[in-house]
């Protein structure tokens, strides 16, 4: 099942949304000790994003990622639209030892990205996440750089990396509390086949909570004229695109 169709119980989990109080303060960072020295993180910068937003270039400046030139070869998890695998615990290895790669650029251009020259050693997808910064929160599968990073080396098992990286934005926190309970279950499969199993349980509750929520008691034949006529609007089912890192 793609990623699509967010309501229900995604709805209440996005309640509570944090307050971005402006442009200036929603993507400021926080040092911190914690973050990912030890692992290998690199970035393609295709350079379609505002480089005062992009979660990547702080990661860049930081320190703690890598920038790699176009058509240069990744030799570890390049999380990838043309990949065919999903990131599970299985990459555990290949990430320590070779680390993650990501694609950055804009949501708007991907026709025109050029996939093809960003080679690696092994293509992952990432299964199924809300994104929780400033720019795309509560949107399926639409996840900043950072948050792709944090959500590959939460599946493989480096959760301290993972909030590490995540706690040099003030609003890194969200990622972790938005997708919590689904975090929760993909850290507790061991394989590709048991990540998205978990993936495609979760996606058939929150299609059964979206019916759930079109389920309307509509006014009985005795009603006034006036309730009668009264309707409720469908809940048209939000659609993604497949998962790419991106800003």
């Amino acid at each position: 099942m793609s990623c699509k169709k967010v309501h229900g119980k995604l709805k209440k989990k996005l309640k509570h949304r944090p307050d971005f109080k402006s442009r200036e303060t929603e993507f400021g960072d926080q040092e911190t000790d914690e973050a990912s020295h030890h692992l290998k993180l690199a970035m393609w910068d295709l350079g379609h994003c505002d480089p005062k937003k992009c979660s990547g270039r702080r990661l860049i400046r930081f320190g703690v990622v890598k920038p790699l030139p176009i058509s240069s070869h990744f030799p570890g998890i390049v999380l990838s639209p043309q990949a065919q695998e999903c990131v599970s615990y299985e990459d555990k290895d290949i990430v320590l030892k070779k680390g993650v790669a990501v694609i950055d650029c804009s949501w708007a251009r991907l026709e025109e990205t050029p996939f093809h020259k960003m080679k690696g050693g092994h293509l992952r997808l990432l299964p199924y996440l809300v994104a929780a910064n400033p720019i795309n929160y509560g949107k399926p599968c639409k996840l900043s750089c950072v948050e792709a990073f944090a959500a590959t080396l939460l599946l493989v098992g480096f959760r301290s990396d993972a909030e590490g990286l995540l706690s040099r934005f003030k609003w890194g926190h969200a990622f972790l509390s938005v997708n919590s309970d689904l975090l929760e279950r993909y850290e507790g499969a061991k394989t590709a086949a048991e990540t998205l199993s978990v993936q495609q349980k979760w996606l058939e509750e929150l299609e059964i909570d979206s019916m759930k929520s079109r389920d309307i008691s509509y006014p009985s034949s005795s009603s006034s004229a006036s309730s009668s006529d009264e309707s409720d609007e469908d809940i048209n089912p939000e659609k993604t695109s497949p998962i790419k890192d991106v800003n």
